[in-house]
């Protein structure tokens, strides 16, 4: 029958499950390389904190270092003016800027926009700095659409124009309006409250700009003398976006108001100079230091933390193909990375800064790891600045960790490279492993197959392949091999069964035939009786041959149907003895064993049985006048039942054999019996149905065989509890 069974060969067997083993070495090597990591960061995050800790060593005790500033920036949003090494150039041009443009202030997002005219308002850019008491200011308008001021009109709200609002020295606070009339110099009015007319004919000189027309708009510089500003520094700037110049009508502001719905417009926080010199030669590659007052203002800072972001190259299909498969690991590790340090991208820079500063100012140093997609992985670590046993400060260094990450990524690559190459060569072994163990189960598999025809004849009576193989498979080899030698014997028995069944039966019914002719024709009385008992005796040996087969076939069912009972077998053979002695005087019959009562459970009926096997099997293989010796012995919970007679031994190959059915190792058959080679096979049953065993063996002498039967012992509970309890005392006697 044709087989419709699919599955996975066995090379795809061995090669998913090797392959799933050796998962485990690259995800060992990504957490060990994951544990380095984390001792790098926290290596570098120490570093950083013991260097924040030598700075704010030196500002210690120095609390007249942060007495310049009065107001408090919380609420309000905090224009810094940074301190610059030289004048601006007022030519609305930013390339003066270039050392502090990166800390520009974007306005014109919803969240620091308060629309008065319009849905969409315009986006600007400021930056502040400061030289010689002097605040200088670049602001950068995104305005499609550029209005000037029409000098033939009064009113200075009609076209595009900057409102600047500040508290003066009297404590009130002024308006101011920078407005153009063309690219250029620009001019400022101090403003009513309305802001539409100048409240004084001339213009405020001190307030000196310049504006340049830009791609996206336009660019505006001005600079603001800081004893305009007052004492409390406070100082918030609009831009106001007119489109029409038919209507003139305002379209939208765009202010830095603070938070909260205050009256003031931002405050600017000035940098202490002498905290700058202190800490400005302290800077180093890829750090900003920050030192921040009790109010969280910065007061000085130097150094900066931008990150070079690490992208992958590009992959060149042109390339070398050595190059391109490292780019190709490169690009399959970018999904890697996104989910490495997860939990820093879910948290708002920020707020981890912010928590940073809080603890050091509450005396607590801290250092925290965030993510911002613009500075990438930065560390941030802050120290205490302490001055008659109170906070005064925080020093606070920030550093990207390039070098970590490089390191991670170089690590990661080898890792992946090495796991890759490694499992190709794994695959290419197991792939000419599989391929020659599914060659050599082939090339058996046929082998086996062969052996028999389509007609279920046997070819052959052993296999060449693979037997001398010392693996599994020489061992399954071996089996069939084994297996079909026995098949071999077995079918040659049943062939020569035939001829030997027509021989047998040939001669009781010629006997039968014989005796019924002449008993037909004989008138005596004395011959008719004995040619009637020839024919009885042909009819009777005919039954025997048929109850030999009958009795071999049902053997196994007849024996579930039999009750065990308790009896002593030593009693048992002395009985049967008796009868053997009578029935075969030709023989000489001895015991040998055990006296004493050995129980057992059992058929005595089946045993008997047995016994006449075993006896038959001595009578046939030994000579008139030899002795046949039954014997008894008995141990624990075992007893072994003999038979020894005189005669040929067993040859060395049969001695395993010879209990199977129809194996048969008479050479001739001198008394012209039928033996089908099933009454070793009968005692096997009837033992192991008794639950014990058989084995035969050749005397040592090499004078003849012996057949012992071995069967579990009774033993009445009584004699066991004694067993019991002299195991115990003798325990007790050891102990």
């Amino acid at each position: 029958m044709n087989s419709t069974i699919r599955g996975p060969r066995l090379g795809t067997k061995l090669l998913i499950l090797m392959s799933m083993a050796l998962v485990v070495i690259p995800w060992f090597s990504y957490l060990f390389l994951s544990e380095m990591e984390d001792f790098l960061m926290d290596s570098q995050a120490n570093a950083q904190l013991l260097t924040s800790e030598g700075i704010s060593t030196l500002l210690n005790g120095r609390p007249d270092l942060f007495y310049e500033l009065p107001l408090s920036p919380e609420g309000y949003e905090q224009l810094y003016a940074h301190p610059l090494e030289k004048p601006i150039r007022i030519d609305g041009k930013s390339n003066d800027w270039e050392d502090i443009l990166n800390y520009n202030v974007s306005f014109g997002a919803e969240e620091n926009t308060e629309i008065a005219m319009s849905e969409s308002p315009n986006q600007f850019y400021l930056v502040l700095g400061e030289h010689n008491d002097q605040v200088y200011a670049l602001v950068q308008v995104k305005d499609d659409q550029l209005v000037y001021r029409d000098r033939n009109i009064l009113r200075l709200d009609l076209s595009d124009h900057i409102r600047i609002t500040f508290t003066g020295k009297d404590g009130e606070i002024r308006k101011l309006v920078v407005t153009m009339t063309e690219p250029g110099v620009s001019t400022a009015y101090s403003m009513d409250e309305e802001w539409r007319y100048a409240t004084q004919g001339e213009p405020e000189n001190r307030i000196q700009g310049y504006m340049t027309l830009t791609d996206e708009g336009y660019s505006i510089e001005f600079r603001i003398p800081l004893d305009l500003l007052g004492s409390t520094k406070h100082f918030g700037l609009a831009v106001v976006d007119v489109d029409n110049e038919t209507t003139r009508a305002i379209e939208s502001i765009t202010g830095t108001l603070p938070s909260a719905g205050r009256e003031a417009f931002g405050l600017v926080l000035l940098k202490s100079p002498e905290v700058l010199r202190i800490v400005e030669g302290l800077g180093y590659s890829g750090a900003n230091i920050q030192v921040i007052d009790a109010q969280k203002r910065v007061r000085a800072e130097v150094g900066s933390y931008q990150a070079r972001q690490l992208q992958p190259p590009a992959i060149d299909i042109q390339g070398d193909l050595i190059d391109r498969w490292f780019a190709y690991i490169d690009l399959a590790m970018d999904s890697l990375y996104d989910m490495i340090d997860i939990h820093l991208r879910e948290t708002e820079p920020a707020a981890l800064d912010d928590l940073v500063i809080t603890k050091s100012l509450a005396g607590t140093p801290s250092y925290q790891r965030r993510y911002s997609p613009q500075d990438g992985e930065v560390i941030i670590a802050a120290h205490p600045i302490i001055a008659q046993d109170k906070i005064i400060g925080t020093v606070v260094l920030k550093q990207n960790t390039n070098r970590i990450l490089e390191l991670r990524r170089d690590a990661l690559q080898r890792i992946v490279n090495f796991s890759v190459l490694s499992l190709l060569i794994f695959v290419l072994l197991i792939l000419v492993f599989s391929v020659r163990l599914a060659r050599r189960i082939r090339k058996l598999g046929a082998e086996a197959t062969n052996s028999i025809d389509i007609y279920g004849r046997l070819q052959t009576n052993q296999l060449k392949s693979e037997i001398h193989s010392g693996d599994e498979i020489g061992d399954l080899a071996r089996s069939i091999s084994s297996m079909l030698s026995k098949l071999h014997q077995h079918n040659q028995f049943l062939e020569s069964m035939p001829r030997t069944l027509r021989h047998e039966i040939n001669n009781p019914l010629n006997a039968l035939s014989t005796s019924l002719q002449h008993l037909e024709n004989e008138n005596s009385e004395t011959a008719r009786r004995k040619y009637l008992e020839s024919a009885k005796r042909g009819v009777n040996r005919i039954g025997m041959i048929v109850q030999n087969l009958a009795d071999a076939a049902n053997l196994e069912d007849a024996l579930d149907a039999e009750e065990f009972e308790v009896i002593d077998l030593q009693k048992l053979i002395h009985s049967y003895l008796s009868n053997c002695r009578i029935a075969h005087p030709d023989r000489v019959f001895d015991y040998r064993g055990t006296q004493r009562e050995v129980l057992s459970k059992v058929s005595d009926y089946r045993i008997e049985q047995l016994l006449d096997k075993l006896v038959d099997n001595a009578i046939d293989f030994s000579k008139s006048g030899s002795t046949i010796t039954l014997g008894l012995s008995s141990e624990t919970t075992r007893l072994t039942l003999f038979v020894s007679n005189q005669g040929p031994t067993i040859p060395a190959d049969m001695v395993d054999n010879i209990f199977d059915s129809m194996v048969s190792i008479r050479a001739n058959n001198p008394d012209n019996r039928l033996h089908f080679g099933m009454g070793l096979y009968v005692v096997r049953v009837i033992a192991e149905h008794h639950g014990g065993s058989v084995t035969a063996s050749n005397l040592t002498s090499g004078s003849g065989v012996t057949i012992a039967v071995t069967l579990p012992r009774h033993l009445p509970k009584t004699a066991s509890n004694k067993t019991q309890t002299s195991r115990a005392s003798q325990a007790r006697s050891h102990v």
